[in-house]
C-alpha cells in the first residue's frame, strides 16, 4: 500500500504537515520526540539491569537509621518518624 512512494507524495506530505504544525513548531516537536526516545530507551535499560540484578540483598549490610517526614521546613512540631515495617496489632480486652 505505502510502497509507492516517491518524491512527489513525500514533498506533499512534508508540505502538509508544515501547514498543519507551522515551521515553528516543527523543531520543538522533533526535540521533544528526541528526548521522549532517549528517556525510553534509559528506562528499558534500567528496567534489563533490574532483572539481572539478585534478588535478594546482601544480609550482612548495616540498619538504616528511621526515615523522619517533615510537614514544613523548620516545624519540628508535626515531625514524625515513619517504619517501613507494619506494625502487629493487638487486641486490648477489658475486663468488666
Amino acid at each position: 500500500m505505502f510502497g509507492r512512494l516517491g518524491a512527489p507524495e513525500i514533498i506533499l506530505i512534508l508540505v502538509v504537515v508544515v501547514l498543519l504544525f507551522g515551521a515553528k513548531k516543527l523543531p520543538d516537536m522533533a526535540r521533544s520526540l528526541g528526548k521522549s526516545a532517549r528517556i525510553l530507551k534509559s528506562e528499558a535499560k534500567a528496567m534489563k539491569e533490574d532483572g539481572a540484578a539478585p534478588p535478594n540483598p546482601p544480609a550482612d549490610t548495616a540498619p538504616q537509621p528511621p526515615k523522619t517526614i517533615q510537614a514544613a521546613p523548620g516545624d519540628v512540631a508535626s515531625a514524625r518518624v515513619v517504619d517501613d515495617q507494619p506494625q502487629q496489632q493487638t487486641t486490648h480486652t477489658t475486663q468488666s
